[in-house]
């Protein structure tokens, strides 16, 4: 918690705000010509910059210039993330990571429909899967596609494999239409290092009503959120929220281990139902929540 302290404390003054706002405008500026420009007393410009220094968000310098020693600045980082909650939770019993939406490795097949959101505008243009490639999509708060696949992947650093006893994953989604549409029916697959733990039909594009986390700039007339779905896959077999739907074990998925954990999900492109998916983020749809993926460590345990 004392990063964010530092960066909040370095945020939370409008004569820190203007030195950023002017920093980020120039690639290096001094600390005279920062007084200068915002008529600010040297000591006030001084002692903002080390705050801000100290959070990270400014970069120093001293280099030698015509009058002595000229102290630049510029800016450092140009994104900040602040984890209330750590993303990795592990403890004797579990592990949990909480994994951004935006956060997969691999776009496999995309087909149109297909585009994403963040939280307060698009992420590039619609309908061009070249996009799901793009930096903005670790912003992503809403995922669409026709057809394809996101794969997220696990360290075997963070989770250790060979002592896996269950896997569970959630996240909130449901079919995809211009607009939304109901009944409209998609086949959601997951897979689990390769291993299919199961189809789920989604029964429609959810509209309707706003979402209770949607940004109310989002139009009334399209996808507003989708079901919470939770897969499961342990020793006695596969299963879509406490029903059995296959009978992979995670032994299979232990057997599978490439140094990492793989969880894909998406619509195939020769499923019976091919509508398309939407995937939502915690600040879109009706769960504050991305994709949450908890596996079970140690002693075997009953389902």
């Amino acid at each position: 918690m004392e990063a964010i302290e530092k960066i909040t404390y370095a945020l939370s003054s409008r004569t820190r705000l203007s030195i950023v706002k002017l920093l980020c405008e120039e690639t290096m500026v001094n600390v005279t010509d920062i007084a200068t420009r915002l008529n600010l007393p040297l000591s006030t410009v001084s002692n903002a910059i080390k705050h801000l220094q100290q959070a990270g968000i400014v970069g120093v310098e001293f280099r030698t210039g015509m009058r002595g020693m000229t102290k630049l600045c510029w800016i450092k980082t140009s994104r900040i993330h602040l984890f209330l909650k750590t993303p990795y939770q592990l403890n004797r019993d579990y592990f949990t990571c909480r994994m951004p939406i935006g956060g997969y490795s691999e776009a496999k097949d995309i087909q149109p429909t297909c585009g994403m959101l963040g939280e307060s505008d698009a992420i590039g243009v619609r309908d061009n899967p070249a996009v799901f490639y793009s930096p903005g999509r670790f912003d992503a708060q809403m995922i669409w596609f026709k057809s394809g696949t996101l794969e997220y992947r696990l360290a075997e650093t963070s989770l250790p494999l060979s002592e896996l006893n269950w896997i569970e994953i959630s996240f909130e989604a449901c079919s995809e239409a211009p607009m939304h549409k109901s009944p409209w029916k998609s086949d959601i697959c997951v897979w689990v290092n390769d291993v299919l733990l199961g189809v789920w039909t989604s029964p429609c594009d959810c509209g309707g009503r706003h979402g209770a986390y949607t940004p109310i700039w989002w139009s009334d007339v399209d996808t507003q959120f989708g079901y919470m779905k939770v897969w499961r896959i342990d020793h006695t077999g596969s299963y879509l929220d406490q029903t059995q739907i296959g009978q992979a074990t995670i032994e299979d998925v232990v057997k599978r281990n490439r140094g990492f954990l793989s969880v894909r999900i998406g619509v195939p492109a020769d499923a019976k139902h091919v509508g398309g998916m939407n995937l939502f983020g915690e600040r879109f749809g009706d769960y504050a929540q991305g994709l949450i993926i908890r596996a079970g460590i140690g002693e075997v345990t009953s389902k």
